[in-house]
Formats: structure tokens, C-alpha cells, sequence
């Protein structure tokens, strides 16, 4: 099993940057993809950024050229820069990793972090 842990979020004011970082530990295989979520307050959990294994990157739509995803595969962490950020962007944020386990293929979360943007 996969434990993730977030770190970084914050209240930051409008046009401001934050930088989320997760670490993963525990037991398993390998790690694949790795990525951020976020959660409005009365809005449903949305991708914001994913890192594949040995893939491209994808972003939502709302964030492309404002925030970067980064992975260090030897340390099993994922970090998301956050620039010009926006209250739109107000949520909690979670880390989701899917790796092999003993059990096969499981997909783990963070407790979230939150990230508040004042206008």
C-alpha cells in the first residue's frame, strides 16, 4: 500500500505562486502515474495535473501555462508549481498515485492540502 503525504499549500493572494510537493511511501513495486487533484467546496474532485510514467504531462485546461507538474522517480516524489494563481483555484488538493502492489494495481491518496487564493 501506497501512503502519500502533501505539503505546501496555504493562503496566498491573487496573481501569487505556491509549490505543493507529496512524497510516497510504503509497500510496493513501482509507481506509475503520479498527479494532483483539487476539490472546490461543493464541486466534485477534478484532475489538475497528471505525470505519467515515462510520459508527457497533461493539465486541465484551466491551469495549462500557469502550473507545472515534476516528478523525481528516485524519490518517489511529485510537485506542482502553482504561478498566477487565481481564487478560482481555491480547494483542497490531492496527491493520487497509482502503483503495483502485492495486490496489483492500486490507486492511493493524500489527506489533502488546502490552497486558498484571495482576491
Amino acid at each position: 500500500q501506497v501512503q502519500l503525504v502533501e505539503s505546501g499549500g496555504g493562503l496566498v493572494q491573487a496573481g501569487g505562486s505556491l509549490r505543493l510537493s507529496c512524497a510516497a511511501s510504503g509497500s510496493y513495486f513501482s509507481i506509475t502515474a503520479m498527479g494532483w487533484y483539487r476539490q472546490a467546496p461543493g464541486k466534485q474532485r477534478e484532475l489538475v495535473a497528471s505525470s505519467p510514467s515515462g510520459g508527457r504531462p497533461d493539465y486541465a485546461d484551466s491551469v495549462k501555462g500557469r502550473c507545472t507538474i515534476s516528478r523525481d522517480n528516485a524519490k518517489n516524489t511529485v510537485s506542482l508549481q502553482m504561478n498566477s494563481l487565481k481564487p478560482e483555484d481555491t480547494g483542497v488538493y490531492y496527491c493520487h498515485a497509482d502503483a503495483y502492489t502485492v495486490y496489483g494495481k492500486k490507486g492511493s491518496w493524500g489527506q489533502g492540502t488546502q490552497v486558498t487564493v484571495s482576491s
